[in-house]
Order: structure tokens, then sequence, then C-alpha cells
């Protein structure tokens, strides 16, 4: 199949497309010793987690690696070989994996804009999925990854692993509770910094890398170095910028704590301060979203240098609770100055990482969703609110959203940045 083949519109067929290769249900569900055999798509840094993680679980045989950098995929291999003993398969092409029968499920931590096609495609292929955080590129992109899900009943889970963790679980249902009141705000903040990445020119691809496949569904353009292995985050084309990459986390605590789904009035202001360099999303950016009933979440990246700490915090009619990253909160009730309740040592915090994917296996085998800590269409909402947060940066203007029919009110130009099909592409070194 040729990279133009690859490069159609696939959004346009995923939702009534005929079922790719169907396997069916999970047919070794019933007894809980059977195995069940995972592939990983993607091996850079967050695959070698997903390589790790699986093989700490039970009854859980990893047996394919999937990755266009043959440099990439042979290193990782040769670690997982030297820590279990077992090398996997090799593959550079996503299809490939999908076409394997044998293969119960596969967990994704390829680049932002290869993680809808791969989870439709293996919904459609029979198999179950594990998708990184953002899980998509774009928000029509979300919604046909819950209609895939639904459609060919597989399970689907949103790597927003704080959703797994015994510390966010019990700060979240105290406030559930009503431990503050009525919570009307919520807040998070992070910071991290990030260096220039210079500019580098556009250069033939090296002989390791399949750049067709690793461009995959985004616009046709020559390699560069900034985008192979992680800078792409910074292109539009590719990633949705630090909001999308490390503020979804804190996104989806907000969401979750304040039971909230979509906005309906966004705006975004942000810039890339500090440095001319070739990337094309904020390094800064502050966003505030306002909800039909008027409670708000707002929000700050800081891409240079801070001495605040990043945390999440929920104001309510009695009080405020704060979490940082680790899951560790302080409720402070009325005036108080000190915390009237703290959380204490509620295990391992690290455990999140393989609970996460336990409780998604857990679900494959019940062949059960409802078993999930973020089911998909989390995922897909509070990855939305990252999406609309970057529509109203790169517009430079409040918008006003309808979240029953997920599109702007009366604003064609903001309802082409909902999908990449209503939209030119960016260039890298072209100003946004």
């Amino acid at each position: 199949m040729t990279n133009q083949v690859l490069r159609r519109d696939f959004l346009k067929r995923a939702g009534a497309a005929a079922p790719l290769l169907m396997a069916g249900p999970f047919a070794r569900a019933a007894g809980a010793n059977d195995r069940i055999r995972a592939a990983v798509i993607g091996l850079g840094g967050r695959g070698r987690d997903h390589m790790r993680l699986l093989a700490q679980i039970p009854d859980v045989e990893v047996v394919t690696f999937c990755d266009p950098d043959e440099n990439q995929m042979r290193q990782k291999a040769s670690e997982f070989e030297s820590a279990t003993g077992k090398r996997p398969k090799l593959v550079p092409d996503v299809r490939s994996v999908l076409e394997d029968r044998d293969i119960d499920v596969i967990t994704i931590a390829a680049c932002n804009h290869w993680h809808a096609l791969a989870t439709v495609w293996a919904c459609q292929a029979g198999k179950h999925v594990y998708v990184e955080k953002p899980v998509s590129h774009d928000i029509v992109e979300g919604q046909k990854m819950v209609e895939a899900a639904r459609k060919y009943n597989r399970i689907v889970q949103a790597g927003t692993q704080r959703r797994s963790s015994d510390r966010f679980r019990k700060a979240i249902a105290l406030l559930h509770s009503g431990a503050i009141g009525d919570v009307y705000l919520g807040r998070w903040l992070f910071t991290g910094p990030r260096d220039s990445i210079g500019f580098r020119e556009p250069e033939p691809p090296p002989p390791n890398l399949h750049w067709d496949l690793w461009l995959g569904p985004a616009p046709e353009q020559r390699f560069n170095r900034n985008l192979v292995h992680y800078n792409w985050h910074w292109f539009w084309d590719f990633g949705n910028g630090e909001i999308g990459n490390n503020g979804v986390h804190s996104m989806d605590i907000l969401r979750w704590g304040m039971q909230k789904g979509l906005p309906s009035r966004i705006q975004s202001l942000g810039g890339r301060f500090g440095y001319k360099d070739q990337a094309q999303t904020p390094n800064t950016q502050s966003a505030q979203f306002e909800y039909a009933d008027g409670t708000m979440i707002l929000c700050e990246i800081r891409g240079l240098y801070s001495n605040e700490q990043s945390g999440m915090h929920f104001y309510g009619s009695k009080g405020s609770l704060h979490l940082d990253q680790q899951g560790n909160f302080e409720i402070f009730l009325g005036r108080a100055t000190k915390p009237d309740l703290q959380s204490k040592d509620m295990g391992d915090p690290d455990q999140m990482e393989v609970g996460h994917f336990s409780n998604f296996l857990s679900a494959v085998r019940a062949n059960d969703r409802r078993k999930l800590t973020c089911d998909i269409a989390e995922g897909d909402q509070s990855t939305a609110l990252c999406h609309l947060a970057n529509i109203s940066y790169r517009l430079k203007r409040e918008l006003r959203f309808d979240p029953a029919s997920r599109r702007f009110l009366g604003d064609a130009e903001a309802d082409a940045l909902l999908s990449r099909a209503g939209r030119a592409p960016f260039r890298i070194g072209e100003a946004v």
C-alpha cells in the first residue's frame, strides 16, 4: 500500500467502513490463566515504558514490536530480551501487526497523529487497545475512536494513568462526597522548562527510518531532524503542544473531580517566549473554560523557568483541595491556614502505571468496558479540552462551543480546525 493511500481521508471511511480482518471477541477470556498476547506500537521513551510495564503483569506475552524506525525498534527489542529472555517479532508497519490474528491487544505509544488511525484500524481488526494520551490529534478523530470502540465492541483504555492511582482516587472521592462543598472552580499549573530546538533543514531520511510510515495520515512533507523522535510534539501536523503532551493529565483530573464534560466558552492566550526556534506550539499558554452553569476550569503551561510547582486545585463553597503531581493532597476548610485533612502514605505512586495496564487487561478478560478506570470516552473529553484551547490560541480569540454537536457557534473558521481534513497543513518554518 502506497503512502498516498495511507494519507487518504480515513476519518470519512472510519465511521462506515466494513470491519477489516475481524477476529471476533477476545477468544480466551473465559479462563483466568489464559495468556493475552500484546503488541507495542511506537518504541520511543513511552514505548519503553509500555514494554517494561507489560512484562510485570502475569499471563501477558509481549510478542511484537512495531516502529517505522528499525534502529529504535531493534534497540528496544534487545533491552526487552536482556530483561525477559524473550525477543519479540519486529514489524515496521502497523497494518502487518493488525493482520496477525494471534495478537489480542495493542498498546499505542506512537506519535499523536497516529493514535486515532491505529485505534480505529485495531478495533476493526478485532483488537483491544491501550492508547497513550492525548488520545487523539484533533476533536473529530477522538469522536471516531469512541465510535469505533462501540461499533466493534472493543475495550479501549486511555493512557491517563492517574485514574488508577489510589491517591488520586481518594482525593476525587472526597470531592465527590462534598468535602469542600460545591466545586465552582478548578485550576491547574504545569511547569516544565523546555530549551530551544533550533532550526533544521529538510534532508533525506536515514535508511533505518520508513519516513512514509512515520508520516502515516499526516500531510506529506520532507524529513527533518527536528521531528524525529521527540520534537514533533511542538509542530501542529503531528503534536498538540505541551497542553496536549503533559497538560492533558491535569486536565483529566480537573474534569474528573468537577464531573464536567465539554465547555461552552473557551479562551486561550500564550506564545513562544525566550528564544526563536522552528517549533510552532506555545511554550507558555493559559486557558479558561466556562461551563453552562457558570463553573470554570483555568489552566496554565509554563515552559521556561518558574519556582512554582506543578499542581491541581479545586475550590468549593466550604473550602479548597490541593493536589500535587504524585496525588498527595491537602484540604483547607473555611479560612483555615493549616490543612484540615492531608493524605497519608497510600502505597507506591509508581504502581499507578502498572495498575493502569492491569486494569485494562482485566477489562479485556471480562470483555467489559465498565471495568476501565479511563474508557476512551473519558480520555476523549479530557483531550478535547486541550484541542479547544489550542484552537482558541491559534485563532487568538474567545470561542463559543456547543458540547452537544461538538461544533462552534456560527464560526466556520474555528470549525475548520476541528479536524486535519478541514485545514491546510502547517509547514515547518511557517509562521503560525
